[in-house]
């Protein structure tokens, strides 16, 4: 079985929990979403990982549902499941893609009409909905009748919760949203919330909190957005629209003195927050979105905290940055006042995956601006270095001697950018060369004279076993001038799955010969993922945060990049383009082996 339906597995068992009993299964269902979560992250098919003995340790995955994993690779079937689920219509679970539709709700639906049939559910239900039956039914009615049906056919358009948004669509989407409602003067503040602030690389929906003394007013203004397509709910706390782009955005408000709490609350992974409450309880307290009580005064109104940082304070702990919040260890060391201090934007001095417009007759997409342009833009970002590094050329087209003509012509473009900006910033000769199939790369060996190094990475040939194109990444970087390995999984979110990759063995390879894999801030890669740099960060490996713009606008998407690192606990020593700029050239030259001043 492959990830994505291991994950679906597990989120169909904790759906089947939250049927039988809700509150008595709350800790088993919470532990399967969270498995379910890890195993969707995961860099590594889960079977591979099994073959060779490494399921224990897995973020996010107990040894329970651990033994449950290993007995599915096993035999292909898990005996606990199968036990569990005997009593529940499989027809519920195709139900549970479509927005608005819970696991008792669908369970009731397929009950109540008797609908058997997976392949076909969602098709009968729509049209028991067409002749007005679920309306009849008990808890229901003609306004239940019409979302089903609006359900069902946004579902098929692709709308809603269903389809999952990229971080930088998603957070683009949210300050649209967000720059039309401060436009009230009624907002004090307005954030983000859920695995948007939290800087997941996909969102579902996105939920907004806002600060004000006068809700309704914000509601009003919320509901009234030119571009929405239609008002989902609106309540005296929340409201909910349907935009334009077939995105839901959820609202809601809070006043300023109790506005801490709820940022809190909604902001957190379930786990994290399901962790922060045992905690609260083993205090004698009990916390919400509505602030903090002691457990035993049930009648005791909450205290309220305008910050997050008051709340977290009250509970004994350090605020802890919303990147951290998936319950992987970040409460133990906010108790100890010991969460390390993540990577800011501002801490970066550069960027060396860049593509200008100069040509070499590359073997890829060429950039769409000169140099120049490129340099002044990272003046604009107070850059102090940068590297631009287009495709090598085709080596198809070329000889090697052409080659090496094209990289002497654009060195010497290059020593001239050098001299023009010489008291301004400093520019490095870099070039992104393709690790063949064989594992060598993509330019002659007289074509490195015109480099200060190589950023290397693969493009084609995809399919390769994990042993091998293992093999052929290690083969690229043994190189002396392959100093970096870019977007190292190669994977295009929502369109093209990770390669299967050894990185016990690219980890080790790296550190011993001071490499740094790249974190990707491009929207369609954000490559590496956070659990991949975590272990990256624990192994001691060097790491560099890039853009690889293609335009100078793209420039601005190294937040991106930050936010990833930031989910993965990296510090600023962790990060090579952080250095000054003489510790940096010592790296590219093998003598330095850290990042960070």
């Amino acid at each position: 079985m492959k990830n994505f339906e291991i994950s679906k597995l597990l989120r169909n068992v904790a759906a089947v929990y939250s049927i039988k009993d809700e509150k008595k299964y709350r800790f088993q269902l919470l532990a399967y979403q969270k498995a379910a979560d890890a195993i969707e992250s995961l860099p590594t098919e889960l079977n591979d990982l099994y073959k060779e003995n490494k399921l224990q340790g897995i973020d996010g995955i107990g040894p329970t549902i651990q033994s449950r994993l290993t007995e599915l690779l096993k035999t292909g079937k898990v005996q606990h499941f199968e036990e569990i689920m005997k009593e529940i219509p499989k027809s519920i679970f195709p139900l549970l893609d479509i927005p608005g539709f819970g696991p008792k709700k669908a369970y009731k639906l397929v009950t109540q009409f008797n609908l058997k049939n997976p392949d076909t559910v969602i098709v009968d239900l729509e049209n028991i909905a067409k002749k007005g039956d679920i309306a009849n039914l008990p808890g229901f009615g003609e306004k239940s009748q019409a979302d089903v049906l609006r359900a069902i056919k946004e579902f098929k358009l692709g709308k809603g919760k269903s389809t999952r948004m990229t971080l930088p669509y998603a957070n683009e989407l949210a300050r649209i949203i967000i720059t039309y409602i401060e436009k009230s003067d009624a907002v004090l503040a307005a954030y983000p919330l859920g695995s948007l602030r939290r800087g997941k690389d996909t969102i579902g929906d996105i939920d907004i909190a806002v600060s004000t003394n006068k809700p309704q007013e914000v509601l009003d203004h919320f509901i009234n957005y030119p571009f929405k397509e239609r008002i989902i709910e609106r309540g005296d706390r929340t409201s909910s629209m349907l935009v334009s782009s077939g995105r839901q955005i959820d609202l809601m408000v809070q006043s300023p003195e109790g506005f801490g709490a709820l940022l809190q609350h909604f902001t957190g992974s379930k786990a994290h927050n399901v962790h922060l409450r045992e905690y609260a309880l083993s205090k004698g307290l009990s916390v919400s979105d509505f602030g903090i009580k002691k457990k035993k005064d049930e009648k005791a109104a909450y205290k309220k905290y305008k910050t997050e940082e008051s709340f977290y304070e009250a509970l004994g702990m350090q605020w802890i940055p919303p990147e951290m919040r998936e319950d992987t260890g970040e409460i133990e060391l906010a108790l100890q006042h010991k969460l390390p201090e993540l990577i800011k934007l501002s801490d970066i001095k550069g960027d060396f995956h860049l593509h200008s417009n100069f040509s070499i007759e590359e073997s890829h997409d060429s950039g769409q601006n000169s140099m120049e342009e490129m340099i002044e833009e990272a003046l604009r970002l107070g850059y102090k270095y940068l590297g631009f590094s287009e495709h090598n050329p085709s080596i198809g087209n070329h000889t090697e001697k052409e080659i090496c003509t094209l990289l002497e012509k654009r060195l010497k473009y290059i020593d001239k950018m050098r001299l023009k900006y010489k008291n301004f910033i400093r520019i490095f000769s870099l070039l992104e060369i393709d690790i063949l199939a064989s594992g060598k790369l993509a330019i002659p060996e007289s074509a490195f004279a015109y480099l200060d190094a190589a950023i290397v990475s693969i493009h084609s040939s995809f399919a390769m076993n994990r042993e091998n194109i293992t093999e052929r990444i290690l083969q690229g970087l043994s190189h002396p001038k392959a100093k970096i390995f870019a977007h190292p999984t190669s994977r295009l979110i929502n369109q093209r799955a990770p390669i299967e990759l050894d990185f016990e063995k690219l980890w080790n390879f790296c550190k011993k010969n001071d490499k740094a894999f790249e974190i990707n801030a491009a929207p369609q890669r954000l490559d590496l993922t956070d659990i991949l740099i975590r272990e990256a960060v624990n192994k001691g490996i060097t790491l560099i945060i890039n853009t690889d713009s293609h335009a100078i606008d793209q420039m601005n998407l190294m937040k991106y990049g930050v936010t990833v690192a930031r989910r993965g606990w990296a510090t600023k020593r962790d990060i090579l383009n952080t250095m000054d700029y003489n510790k940096l050239t010592s790296w590219f030259s093998n003598e330095a082996t850290k990042g960070g001043e």
